[in-house]
């Protein structure tokens, strides 16, 4: 687990959410995650491991370490790296699924739009904040 309070004592922007919409927040975007990606494994023009599958594992896996290096380890110029990566390789999914199916691919754009708010959170807490 984490320590609550460091992040509570962090400078953090204006636009930081309450805590609790997090907790609304994930579990929506967690769903369709889930349902691109059941739709993704099911469209018969992605036979085997065709590339939005592979970018979208990639990225799902560097999500779920995300938070631990964040909070956990407070490795806050990590998380930002790895939270651009993850951005950068939805991107990268979208742009390949648009060639699939298109409708699938908008999935991603709440989640997409959710880690750029992110990114933005993180960088704000970096340059507010002695974390370096």
């Amino acid at each position: 687990m984490y320590d609550k309070n460091w992040y509570k004592d962090l400078n953090k922007s204006k636009l930081t959410p309450p805590s609790w919409v997090f907790g609304v927040v994930w579990p929506i975007l967690y769903l369709l995650l889930a349902i691109f990606f059941i739709l993704l494994l099911k469209d018969k023009k992605c036979k085997g491991m065709c590339n939005p599958l592979i970018l979208f594992i990639i990225q799902i896996i560097l999500n779920f370490m995300w938070t631990s290096v964040f909070f956990r380890f407070k490795k806050l110029l990590l998380a930002l790296v790895m939270i651009v990566i993850i951005l950068g390789l939805t991107v990268l999914t979208f742009a390949q699924m648009q060639k699939i199916n298109k409708n699938v691919s908008y999935l991603l754009v709440p989640y997409m739009l959710w880690l750029s708010f992110a990114s933005y959170l993180n960088v704000y807490i970096i340059l507010n904040n002695k974390v370096l």
